[in-house]
């Protein structure tokens, strides 16, 4: 069953066919922004001990989640989770205007999703004046990744997925020879991506084009985030990842740690022990 939200949307991607799947769930779990207790922050961040605000990025990247993809009962929601950059920027923001809070803790896993949910936040991090880390746990990548080049400092596993520059406009087509599709559209290529309808060459090429363009985005941002020469970002730009240690040499992260290491570089930039709270 395909998701009308996500028709047609591009998303950063290595791999197409994971995220053909990831980008036709009908409902899904809300991840988001959570406490320990798993209340959302922006309504109970108010432990006075807490100094360093940690946030979770997990799942599928959206702008927004719609509602009809928030599970209410665990048995209707999906195995997929699914997060929205605006709770995730809304978080950051709070951080920032808190004066009890020192620093931003940014938990990443996830494959990645919609462009300018990494866009956003990569630009709330760079925006927040006070320190952030982020720690990749299995997977940064894509928008995942976009994201988190925002941060002051980036820790990932040795095993940790990294990278995957690249973008996908895949799709799946739903047609059937017994079906007749029928036309109505004012334009053109309104209807182009329709999965009830093959692509015609003229179709692919245009959205092809916009593919290039995001593509294009995505690799002068993490030039820009990062400061690598666009060069040397472009030529790793194939949409694959690489693990920890390569991603080091490639300066898309800067060490190997988890939430320890993450703590000890909080420490060294608050001039505190911090204490983090989820």
């Amino acid at each position: 069953m395909t998701n009308k939200y996500l028709k047609g949307t591009l998303f950063f991607g290595g791999i197409a066919i994971a995220f053909v799947v990831l980008s036709f769930i009908s409902y899904a779990i809300y991840d988001s922004v959570m406490y320990g207790d798993g209340e959302m922050l922006s309504d109970s961040y108010d432990d006075s001990s807490c100094t360093v605000m940690g946030i979770n990025l997990h799942g599928t990247m959206l702008t927004y989640v719609p509602n009809e993809m928030r599970g209410e009962e665990e048995e209707d929601a999906a195995t997929e989770d699914v997060v929205g950059s605006e709770e995730v920027v809304s978080a950051i923001m709070s951080a920032d205007d808190d004066p009890s809070i020192k620093a931003v803790l940014l938990e990443v896993d996830s494959y990645g999703g919609a462009p300018v949910a990494g866009e956003e936040i990569a630009n709330a991090l760079k925006a927040l004046s006070k320190p952030s880390v982020v720690v990749i746990r299995q997977s940064g990548t894509s928008a995942a990744y976009l994201a988190a080049t925002g941060a002051d400092h980036i820790f990932a596993s040795k095993n940790s997925d990294i990278g995957g520059i690249g973008v996908t406009m895949s799709y799946l087509e739903n047609i059937d020879d017994t079906k007749k599709y029928v036309q109505l559209s004012s334009g053109k290529y309104k209807d182009a991506g329709d999965p009830d309808k093959p692509l015609t060459e003229e179709e692919k090429a245009v959205l092809l084009r916009d593919v290039k363009i995001v593509h294009e985005n995505f690799i002068e941002a993490v030039a820009e985030n990062r400061n690598i020469p666009v060069e040397e970002v472009r030529k790793i730009a194939d949409g694959s990842s690489v693990l920890g240690v390569a991603a080091i040499s490639l300066k898309l992260i800067d060490e190997i740690g988890s939430w320890t290491e993450a703590e000890n570089y909080l420490e060294q930039q608050i001039g505190e022990k911090p204490v983090v709270c989820w």
